[in-house]
């Protein structure tokens, strides 16, 4: 089978080279699905500038997510059979033409689903969904600040929050993301680029700040952020997108941009701050990732999870489809098929 390489770190253009390589088989507990398509995450892009220590040593085939077809199954499989078409989380080596992974990380799809949107309901959706379902509770009402709201994971957590009957704020960096997100039903947009969010929060709650962020950027946005929140407000970490395209003073800036805390804080001001990793969720609690996969599957199926039409690549385009999601160029996922 043919599989895309990591082969250096550094820039998309010269990062990647397609192997043949062995099919593999898979173990007990295991599925072996035949990928029409696999997603890119942003993790991807920090493991492709070496900054993601998840990230197996090079030579690497990088991927968290796939859809596809499952063609093969290990002893002790039970929630998925040879022939479903299914969508997968898996703990690296998506990025091939088939793909072992944990039974707990594969939820069956409806067959309508295109396989390059339904890249987005594995990791994407899952994070959402574990951070506002399992980590924090939604309340109709709640004011709910959801950073980078144009992209996979934070449209999956609009929805979620729109569901739950939410007041919703979102930041983006362009005009069209903007109205795609007004579009979204989101109340209150926010350019961050030319406007402080802090401030654009406290202006438009009287100085009271907002119940839940979602936050992905990381750097100064957390302390930012963790000032913005009212009182019995949470602050869900689950990205750094800020690290990016940065020297080695730049991302000591940005690691020191998060700020310093101590539990006094938290205590004094009744504020929370929670970090998720679903890459240790899913090597540590399989249970959960196969329970939220498909719950996530389910509200797919009920309509409250609407991911977009995903931007698709050919194989061949690996290193555009690397600069394009790096650039945030994306509205929803970003996906490769062979």
């Amino acid at each position: 089978m043919k599989a895309v390489f990591l082969i250096k770190n550094g820039a998309a253009a010269t990062a990647f080279e397609i192997r043949e390589i062995p099919v593999p088989v898979p173990g007990r507990d295991q599925v072996l699905v035949k990928v029409e398509a696999f997603g890119l995450n942003f993790a991807d892009v920090m493991a492709r500038n070496g900054m993601y220590k998840e990230a197996p040593p090079l030579p690497a085939v990088l991927g968290y997510d796939v859809a596809g077809s499952v063609v093969a199954t290990g002893e002790g499989v039970t929630n998925v059979k040879t022939g479903d078409r299914v969508t997968a989380m898996t703990r690296f080596g998506g990025y091939a033409e088939f793909a072992v992974t944990d039974a707990h990380g594969t939820a069956v799809i409806p067959p309508d689903l295109a396989a390059a949107t339904a890249t987005a309901l594995a990791t994407q959706y899952c994070t959402a969904y574990f951070a506002a379902a399992e980590m924090v509770n939604l309340f109709p009402g709640d004011k709910v600040l959801v950073h980078s709201g144009a992209g996979g994971v934070g449209t999956a957590l609009l929805q979620y929050a729109k569901h739950k009957q939410c007041e919703l704020f979102s930041t983006a960096g362009t005009e069209d993301k903007l109205l795609h997100l007004k579009a979204m039903g989101v109340h209150h947009p926010i350019n961050y680029v030319s406007h402080d969010f802090e401030e654009a929060i406290k202006k438009i709650t009287g100085g009271k700040g907002v119940d839940v962020i979602f936050d992905a950027v990381g750097g100064k946005s957390v302390k930012k952020g963790f000032r913005a929140l009212a009182s019995a407000g949470r602050i869900v970490c689950y990205g750094a997108a800020d690290l990016t395209d940065k020297n080695l003073f730049g991302k000591v800036k940005t690691a020191l941009g998060f700020g310093i805390y101590h539990p006094a804080m938290f205590m004094m001001a009744s504020k929370s701050m929670i970090g998720i990793n679903m890459l240790r969720i899913a090597d540590d609690h399989p249970r959960v990732l196969q329970r939220c996969l498909e719950s996530v599957v389910k509200l797919t199926q009920q309509g409250i999870f609407i991911p977009a039409p995903a931007k698709i690549f050919p194989v061949t385009e690996i290193a555009n489809a690397h600069e394009y999601l790096e650039k945030r160029k994306n509205i929803g996922k970003v996906a490769v098929k062979w």
